[in-house]
């Protein structure tokens, strides 16, 4: 083979890549996430969607959160490169170029939302809208690259996903699906700096203002426990509210004991014992809190299952 065939074999795989590439793009993983919060905040719901229209409903919403996803890969792509943690994702590995994602995951977005608008209503289409234009703008263009406060503000995109299910099968924006926003709202900084604390030099040699590296470790092991605690009192005072029940509530006190727990443990530890071991503890809160959001959820369900079957619970005005 001449060096001219060679050079033309090289240069021409670079954005050939094929549907598992491009389904990459989606992060599946997160969308995961988007579409079990979606489905649980839809049959909570106190209107019920004909199942079409429920299936077409959680559909649209996942591929407008895989568009969020192709768009923040587009516009991290630099980063991406640099990180252990995101350097084979199909931009940085040369599967996909640059333009390929941006024109994929717009094309996407306003697929996702004409689609949910024509199935369910106006409201879950536009907050939908909103929600993309959020993640994609103000936290992945906007804010992580400028404040270390990034998760925080940015965690908001991902708690959006239940009010959409929600306003999917009612039209309206209620103090239920509130509560379900707030919640993953204040899971997510506790979540990701867990995270953070043992994958700190992906942030550093990419440049990524992240809180263990503007304000060092032992900060951001205190913010966790003071982002736990509040989310511990807020997640459990929503077992007396609306979405809220016996089953949620004893799931509510057992995860958020736990949390607590790893929570504290983790802001008495430095370093010097945390590396030791490895990150023994961030690691085990990381994965509880990967759980803990799956247990909340899944209790909301059967609470709304068990008034669906007229066995009540806490709700607003007391036990059933």
């Amino acid at each position: 083979m001449s060096d001219a065939s060679l050079h033309q074999a090289s240069t021409a795989q670079p954005g050939e890549g094929g549907f598992g590439d491009f389904f990459a793009l989606l992060k599946p993983r997160v969308m995961v996430l988007v579409v079990f919060t979606a489905l649980v905040g839809l049959l909570a719901a106190p209107v019920a969607l004909h199942p079409v229209e429920a299936l077409a409903a959680i559909l649209f919403i996942a591929v407008g959160g895989g568009a969020a996803g192709a768009l923040n890969m587009w516009w991290e792509s630099d980063i991406d490169a640099l990180m252990r943690r995101t350097r084979r994702r199909p931009i940085p590995a040369g599967k996909v170029t640059r333009d390929e994602a941006f024109a994929f995951g717009i094309t996407l977005a306003v697929f996702a939302v004409v689609m949910l608008w024509l199935a369910t209503n106006a409201l879950a289409a536009a907050i939908l809208a909103f929600t993309i234009f959020f993640y994609v703008v103000i936290y992945t263009v906007g804010l992580k690259r400028w404040t270390p406060q990034n998760i925080v503000i940015g965690g908001a995109a991902g708690a959006f996903p239940p009010m959409i299910g929600w306003a999917a099968a009612t039209g309206t924006v209620s103090i239920e699906s509130v509560l379900m926003f707030a919640l993953i709202f204040m899971w997510t900084p506790p979540h990701f700096w867990a995270l953070a604390l043992f994958m700190r030099g992906d942030y550093d040699g990419a440049g990524v203002p992240m809180l263990t590296v503007t304000h060092g470790r032992k900060s951001t092991r205190l913010h966790i426990l003071v982002y736990t605690v509040l989310l511990a009192v807020m997640a459990v005072g929503a077992a007396f509210t609306g979405i809220g029940g016996p089953v949620y509530l004893i799931v509510a006190l057992v995860f958020n004991a736990l949390f607590l727990r790893d929570a504290v443990a983790i802001w008495r530890r430095d370093e010097d014992i945390a590396e030791a071991d490895d990150y023994r503890v961030e690691k085990r809160a990381f994965r509880l809190s990967l759980w803990y959001l799956f247990a909340h959820f899944t209790a909301i369900l059967a609470e709304a299952a068990l008034a669906g079957l007229g066995l009540g619970g806490l709700g607003f005005g007391g036990w059933a």
